[in-house]
C-alpha cells in the first residue's frame, strides 16, 4: 500500500490523558493549518481576482457582462472535470508533491492571465486555471482527516476555511491599489501587473510545501513516538467508527448519500461564488468609483464573516450537532442575497446586504466541511470529497455565467439573486434530510 493512503496500526499503550491529547494537537495544528491556511488564501486570491481585474478589463477588451461572466466560469470545467483523479492521485502519491505540484501550476498560469486580449485567450486561460488548480481544495480536506478526527476537525476546517474571506479582506484593497498605482508602468495596465504579482505567492509557497508538509503521521519529524502515538490512536478511533459502506470509489461514486452532499453543498457555493466574483461589480454600479475604495469596502462583509465561520464551527464541535449548523446559514444566506437583489442601487444598503450574505454562506460553507468527513474514510474519502467539491464547483461556473448572461440582458444582476437566494434556502432544507444520527456522530466530546 502506497505510503501516503496507509496510516500505521493503532499503538498499545494506555490513553493519554486530555491534557496532553489537547497539547499534541495545538502542536499539530500550529504546525499544519497556517502553512495551509496561507495556500488557500493564495488559491482563493488567484481565482477570483478576475472579478477586481474586469473593473479595468473591460474597458480595454470590451468584455461584456456576459464574456466576463462565462470566462470567470469557465474556470470551473476544467477544474471539475479533474477534481475526482486528482484527489486519488493525491491520496495515492501523497499531499506533500501533489499539492506542490498544484500550487506552482497554477501560479504560473494565474500569471499568464496578463496576456488575455480577447474573449477566446481570456476563456483558455481560465480554463487552464481550473486545470492547474482541480484537487486542491478537497485534497487538503482530505488531508486535514489524516491528523485530526471529527471531533476537533470543525475548527481546524472553519480556520483553514476563513482563508476565504482573509484573502477577501487583504486581497481587495491590495488588488485595488495594485491596478491603480502600477496601471501604465512598464506599458502594461494595472489589470495585469496584478495578475503578475498575485501569482508569485503560489510558486514561492509551492516549493514551502514540498519541504514542509508531511504525507502522514509516521513522516513527521517533528513529533516524537509518544505524540504520534496520540495522533495515530485518535484518529484511528475515528475511521473505526465510520461504516465502511463507502470503502471504495465505486461504493462511493454511487452513494445517494454523497449526491445528497453534492446537491447541498452546490447550494452553498452557488452563495459563495456570486458574492466572490460579483460583489466588486455590485459596489461599482451602486455609485462606489475608485478601485481603491471598492477594495476597501469589499473587506467589511468578509471581516464579519470570519467571525461567523470560526463562531459556529466552535459551537458545532461543543454541542456535536451539525445538520442545523448548516442548515441555519443557508437559509439566512439566501435572505442575504435576496436582500443584495432589492438594494444593489444604493451603496450602504447593498453593503448591509452583502455582508449579511457572505457571513451566513460562509458560516455555511464551514459548517457543512464537517458532514462528508463524519460519513467517509479511506480512499472514499478522496473520491466522495473531491465528487461533492466538483458538484459544488458546477455552482461557481451557474453562477458566474448565469448572472452575467442575466445583467447583460437586463442591466441588473437582482433576478439572478433571488433566483440563488431560493435555492440555497432549498439547500437548507436538504441538509435536514440526513440522518441525524450518523453526521452528528453520538454525543458532543
Amino acid at each position: 500500500m502506497p505510503a501516503s493512503s496507509a496510516r500505521p496500526d493503532r499503538p498499545d499503550g494506555p490513553v493519554p490523558p486530555d491534557a496532553v491529547t489537547d497539547r499534541v494537537y495545538r502542536k499539530v495544528a500550529l504546525r499544519l493549518v497556517p502553512l495551509l491556511f496561507v495556500c488557500y488564501a493564495v488559491s482563493y486570491l488567484d481565482r477570483v481576482n478576475v472579478g477586481f481585474a474586469r473593473l479595468q478589463m473591460d474597458d480595454e477588451l470590451w468584455f461584456s457582462d456576459a464574456v466576463y461572466g462565462i470566462g470567470a466560469g469557465v474556470f470551473f470545467l476544467g477544474y471539475i472535470l479533474f477534481e475526482v483523479p486528482s484527489n486519488i492521485v493525491l491520496h495515492r502519491v501523497g499531499a506533500r508533491r501533489w499539492i506542490a505540484r498544484i500550487m506552482v501550476s497554477w501560479g504560473l498560469v494565474s500569471g499568464l492571465m496578463a496576456l488575455a486580449s480577447s474573449p477566446a485567450t481570456f476563456y483558455l486561460l481560465r480554463f487552464l486555471l481550473g486545470v492547474a488548480e482541480a484537487g486542491f481544495i478537497p485534497g487538503i480536506l482530505l488531508y486535514l482527516t489524516y491528523w485530526f478526527p471529527a471531533h476537533r476537525r470543525g475548527r481546524i476546517t472553519a480556520l483553514f476555511l476563513t482563508a476565504i474571506p482573509v484573502a477577501t479582506i487583504v486581497g481587495g484593497p491590495v488588488s485595488g491599489w495594485l491596478m491603480q498605482v502600477f496601471d501604465g508602468l512598464g506599458g502594461l495596465r494595472g489589470w495585469q501587473w496584478m495578475f503578475v504579482v498575485e501569482a508569485v505567492p503560489a510558486v514561492l509557497l509551492g516549493l514551502v510545501v514540498l519541504r514542509r508538509l508531511d504525507d502522514r503521521v509516521a513522516d513527521a519529524r517533528w513529533l516524537d513516538d509518544a505524540e504520534k502515538a496520540v495522533v495515530i490512536r485518535e484518529v484511528t478511533a475515528d475511521d473505526d467508527a465510520k461504516s465502511g459502506a463507502h470503502a471504495s470509489v465505486r461504493a462511493t461514486l454511487r452513494s445517494p448519500v454523497v449526491w445528497l452532499l453534492g446537491a447541498i453543498y452546490f447550494a452553498v457555493a452557488l452563495g459563495i461564488y456570486t458574492i466572490s466574483f460579483w460583489l466588486p461589480t455590485i459596489l461599482s454600479r451602486s455609485g462606489v468609483e475608485s478601485t481603491v475604495v471598492v477594495g476597501l469596502l469589499s473587506a467589511v462583509p468578509y471581516l464579519v464573516a470570519v467571525v461567523a465561520m470560526v463562531w459556529v464551527a466552535a459551537h458545532g464541535d461543543r454541542t456535536g450537532e451539525r445538520r442545523w449548523h448548516t442548515a441555519v446559514p443557508c437559509v439566512l444566506g439566501g435572505l442575504g442575497l435576496v436582500a443584495v437583489g432589492l438594494t444593489e442601487s444604493t451603496t450602504v444598503p447593498a453593503l448591509l446586504a452583502l455582508t449579511l450574505a457572505a457571513a451566513a454562506v460562509s458560516a455555511a460553507q464551514a459548517a457543512f466541511w464537517s458532514l462528508p468527513a463524519a460519513l467517509l474514510s479511506g480512499v472514499g474519502a478522496a473520491a466522495g470529497i473531491a465528487l461533492v467539491n466538483s458538484i459544488g464547483n458546477v455552482a461557481g461556473a451557474v453562477s458566474t455565467s448565469l448572472v452575467g448572461v442575466v445583467a447583460n440582458a437586463t442591466g441588473s444582476t437582482a433576478a439572478g439573486l433571488y433566483l440563488f437566494g431560493i435555492v440555497l434556502v432549498a439547500g437548507g432544507a436538504l441538509v435536514l434530510a440526513l440522518e441525524r444520527e450518523r453526521v452528528n456522530g453520538g454525543p458532543a466530546r
